[in-house]
């Protein structure tokens, strides 16, 4: 039975395959030192809480979300299902960047995962534009803050040169809606782009 308790879990915080299995960061619902969601809550509260309210069999949990992030973690910022057994993971290759550390020990955790339905879970890099800042703060410019559409995949841009080699490997991932670059340059000021924007709701 389903305990009745105050529970804050925001749309960003998590993504789902609609297969049973979310994925989440542990800087987001779980590191007290930068967010304190839901107070005396550990993992496997958490996930007996998304298994009795949504249905789902398995958390996969990743480290660190991008830097710059202001909700500390937001999966949304990194790591997103395109299909039920395929994500895009934030990549980010140059070692002198506070990101890559981070972003590299993510995909050592979905290494050989297999999902809640038994397939393998395919992991598929998704690049990082170059460093934005507004004075001093890093902004959180990521390419997995795509937003998925009936008809289309709205994704951000930045006027970088990498944003041709997202929308290009986005295209191959959603062969069945065009991919639509936003430029959100003057967004992610706000620090979120086109999924902090919305509010999803299933077709």
């Amino acid at each position: 039975k389903c305990r009745n308790r105050p529970f804050v879990l925001e749309g960003g915080g998590i993504d789902v395959n609609g297969r049973g299995t979310v994925i989440t960061t542990e800087e987001c619902y779980l590191d007290a030192n930068t967010q304190v969601r839901n107070p005396g809550l550990d993992r496997a509260d958490y996930e007996t809480t998304l298994r009795c309210y949504l249905g789902v069999k398995q958390v996969l949990w990743l480290g660190h979300g991008i830097v710059g992030d202001d909700t500390h973690g937001h999966v949304d910022d990194l790591c997103r299902f395109v299909n039920p057994t395929t994500v895009v993971l934030i990549q980010c290759d140059n070692p002198t960047d506070v990101n890559y550390r981070p972003l590299a020990e993510n995909r050592e955790r979905l290494q050989h995962v297999r999902l809640a339905d038994g397939s393998r879970l395919d992991v598929v890099p998704l690049p990082m534009p170059a460093p934005l800042y507004w004075r001093d703060t890093q902004l959180p410019a990521s390419y997995a803050n795509f937003y998925v559409a009936n008809a289309a995949v709205l994704v951000p841009t930045f006027n970088d040169p990498a944003d041709r080699t997202a929308l290009s490997i986005l295209a191959d991932l959603f062969p069945d809606r065009p991919v639509v670059g936003i430029h959100a340059v003057d967004l992610v000021l706000g620090f979120g782009t086109l999924h902090c924007l919305t509010q999803q709701q299933p077709a």
